[in-house]
């Protein structure tokens, strides 16, 4: 199985952690972002990995070099421009070439404990075209799901910025930004330059291609993406909450 991280953002919620590094690089416990992505994806058998970077690039890739790519083979998708997450995966979709299996895209800047195979045993039962791990926690902006996990649209606090069809049950959840791919779905990319995976998904999902949730309510999860968070992640990692 191959994996795509998704680490080309400015990482502007980060500063100053980010003011002379990429996101990627920014520590938790000894550990960078990047390489607890990559330990991660490695401990379920994922061997081969494509990053895609932007913001001072070359020290992203020198760190993956000066590491031996961690033992895998490890590609880089650089970006002259950012093309957010769609455009982001549309750009490396080469690497997923002659895949029949599906593959994870994995956010830079989370941390989890999220059980990767199970999810995509999930995803092989449900014959999804993406599934996407989901918890039932506060967020900023919500996924919609009906009563068949199936995505339905969006929300933005307590206002819907999607139409939601009349489904009966209509649940709001936060995206883990952990994603099961079906390869099939590349081709069905008609987005051009830069835009976001979740537009996609929400155009396919009126077609009524499988956009599904994955529930982990269960599994440890945080956003990485501030300094405030990066610190609970540290003090999680220190008190042995989570293991890295």
């Amino acid at each position: 199985m191959k994996a795509m991280i998704l680490a080309a953002g400015l990482g502007t919620r980060l500063r100053p952690l980010t003011d002379n590094r990429p996101k990627a690089l920014v520590d938790v416990a000894g550990q960078t972002l990047l390489e607890i992505a990559l330990r991660r994806l490695a401990s379920f058998g994922i061997r081969e990995v494509i990053v895609n970077v932007h913001h001072l690039a070359d020290m992203v890739v020198e760190f993956v070099r000066n590491n031996g790519n961690f033992g895998m083979r490890i590609e880089i998708s650089r970006e002259e421009l950012l093309l957010d997450t769609g455009g982001g995966l549309k750009k490396a979709a080469w690497f997923f070439e002659e895949t029949p299996e599906p593959f994870i895209l994995h956010n830079v800047d989370v941390l989890s404990t999220i059980d990767l195979n199970r999810m995509l045993e999930f995803h092989q039962k449900n014959r999804a075209l993406v599934t996407l791990a989901v918890q039932g926690r506060k967020t900023s902006r919500y996924l919609l799901f009906d009563e068949h996990n199936q995505l339905r649209g969006r929300r933005a606090g307590n206002h819907p910025s999607d139409p939601v069809n009349s489904a009966a049950d209509i649940q709001a959840l936060a995206f883990s930004g952990i994603h099961v791919i079906s390869p099939r779905l590349l081709g069905m990319l008609s987005e051009e330059g830069a835009f976001s995976i979740i537009d996609s998904y929400l155009r396919l999902s009126s077609q009524r291609e499988k956009i599904v949730a994955f529930r982990a309510d269960e599994y440890y999860w945080r956003d990485l993406g501030k300094p405030e968070n990066v610190a609970q992640a540290t003090q999680d990692v220190e008190r042995q909450i989570v293991q890295l």
